[in-house]
């Protein structure tokens, strides 16, 4: 009776552990896809939001590992516990960039530059490539349906962090 017991737990685990890690990859295949695609260059606050995806999708896939190996159901449960942390991070990243978008509060420095002053002469070429930044935090390049990229952000992190719970919940 306790094999038949764990056996749900497990495929639990392995099921939101799966659609957890899909859904962090293609959050961030989409902004790449966005960026290499549809020539969005992001701003620097748009590559930290990366980060939580680059380091999940790994730890996602170790718990798909965990899963599929029948490891004990606290292994999967506290990768994905991990996962909805990363998560949250991820949509605080996100509601913090939002926030700079609309104007709530000021962007860091790495994100505003000051202004067009470019290359006077063949001498100063090289010291402007050091110069030129990327696109400014505060300005939002696209908006969707209301929302720019780091608002859509906060949404894909707040619902893959209640997947990944929601995923820990079960496979206990």
């Amino acid at each position: 009776m306790a094999l038949t017991d764990s056996i749900p737990r497990t495929k639990n685990g392995l099921v939101y552990s799966a659609v957890v890690t899909l859904g962090m990859a293609a959050t961030v295949g989409s902004a790449l896809a966005f960026e290499y695609l549809g020539g969005y260059m992001p701003c620097h606050l748009c590559l930290i939001e990366r980060d939580p995806y680059y380091y999940g999708v790994p730890i996602g896939i170790l718990g798909i590992g965990a899963a599929v190996m029948s490891l004990p159901p606290w292994v999967t449960r506290m990768i994905l516990v991990i996962l909805g942390i990363m998560m949250l991070i991820g949509a605080g990243i996100g509601i913090y960039h939002s926030g700079v978008e609309w104007g709530f509060w000021a962007g860091p420095s790495s994100c505003t530059s000051a202004g067009g002053s470019g290359a006077t002469n063949a001498g100063d070429l090289l010291s402007s490539l050091n110069a030129v930044h990327g696109p400014q935090c505060d300005q939002a390049a696209l908006r969707i349906l209301g929302l720019s990229l780091a608002g859509w952000n906060v949404v894909a992190s707040v619902v893959l962090a209640a997947i990944a719970f929601v995923g820990a919940k079960k496979a206990a």
